[in-house]
């Protein structure tokens, strides 16, 4: 399992086969994919093969990742970035099971993985993207320095666009 990044108390790595149960779990709950748009793993084998088809680092050299807290080596949760060929940009995601919430997880890993798109990938921008409603993601979105772009149909719910530019690069 290949460790991408740190912070002072996550480790941020590839996903791997053995975090198949942990996926399943986290999209079980229904609060934590209530705005995502995606359903819950019908079983641990269907999350198993969602894993083992992963294609996103051997195609993009990047992804979501999953996220450990350093003191427990605990899966908490996956953050990271995403490559749409089909839209020509590049995402920021996460998703935590709810009783890591309001912690400070998601700000401090997201903020980890712009600077690393920024820093090590050179992208120009990164967007991410939440349903109007889903007003945690996008207080996270905000704290880690994307602004509002426009509004967008996600899944025929109303959506917003956030977006940040690397300023290193002009």
């Amino acid at each position: 399992m290949k460790t991408i990044l740190e912070t002072n108390r996550l480790l941020l790595r590839e996903f791997d086969i053995s975090d198949a149960e942990n996926f399943y779990e986290l999209n079980l709950n229904p609060n934590v994919i209530k705005y995502t748009g995606n359903s819950a793993f019908k079983d641990i084998d269907e999350a198993k093969l969602f894993l083992e088809n992963y294609s996103d680092y051997q195609r993009n050299g990047f992804g979501r990742w999953s996220v450990i807290d350093k003191s427990t080596q605990q899966f908490i949760g996956w953050c990271g970035l995403k490559y749409d060929e089909d839209l020509n940009e590049t995402d920021i995601g996460f998703r935590f099971f709810e009783h890591f919430w309001n912690q400070g997880f998601a700000t401090e890993s997201a903020k980890a993985c712009i600077d690393y798109g920024f820093e090590k990938l050179n992208l120009k921008t990164i967007v991410g993207r939440a349903m109007k409603e889903n007003t945690a993601s996008i207080k996270v979105l905000e704290k880690i320095g994307l602004q509002y772009e426009k509004g967008f149909d996600f899944d025929e719910q109303e959506g917003v666009i956030y977006t940040i530019k690397n300023k290193m690069i002009k």
